[in-house]
């Protein structure tokens, strides 16, 4: 089983991809986390980012996905390539050679939890950008990017989480990644 969290920086991701993985282990299942590789690329980042930037963060986000389906048959990943690609969109324009493949690389994910925005402010943590516009910026390009091809199959598989209810969101993603984890578990078993 593979989920991906979608959403622009500065959501809640990482650490709710942490709680996610936490319930996984509780319950008996083996997972591995895929954390922002975006924070270990040697290129700018944020509004500054470069094409070659991006080109680096998705490759790396794919190696990382891979690598970590080698260590556990369960993998959480707090970022999806579609939404990596959207700063990339951002300040580059949509690039039709890449998108078919990074449709095809959204197919591998059997599960995605769409994170929205919350009205409090980005918390300063020295790298994501604190600009609000921005962070805005990257959540339309998001919804726009799910509605046409060749990613519009995936919008009708995104579980957007409920804005006001942030509390209760681990448990819901695991609520519904647990029985994917389980049926993958038997069917590997088979």
């Amino acid at each position: 089983m593979k989920l991906a969290l979608i959403g622009t920086h500065g959501v809640g991701k990482t650490t709710l991809a942490y709680e996610i993985c936490s319930l996984l282990k509780k319950a008996g299942e083996n997972v591995e986390l895929v954390a922002e590789v975006a924070r270990r690329s040697p290129f700018p980042v944020n509004a500054a980012t470069t094409l070659e930037g991006q080109l680096w963060i998705l490759h790396a986000q794919i190696a990382a996905e891979l690598d970590a389906a080698r260590s556990a048959p369960h993998v959480v990943c707090d970022r999806s390539v579609l939404d990596n690609y959207c700063y990339l969109v951002n300040k580059f324009g949509r690039q039709p050679q890449l998108e078919t493949w990074l449709g095809w690389w959204m197919k591998t994910y059997d599960l995605l939890a769409g994170v929205p925005p919350s009205a409090a402010e980005i918390q300063p943590d020295g790298f994501r950008s604190e600009d609000r516009m921005f962070q805005r910026r990257i959540h339309e390009l998001l919804n726009e990017l799910l509605g046409d091809a060749p990613f519009s199959g995936v919008a009708q598989r995104v579980v957007w989480l409920d804005g006001y209810d942030r509390h209760a969101w681990a448990e819901r993603v695991f609520a519904l990644a647990l029985p994917i984890a389980r049926g993958a578990a038997q069917r590997a078993t088979r």
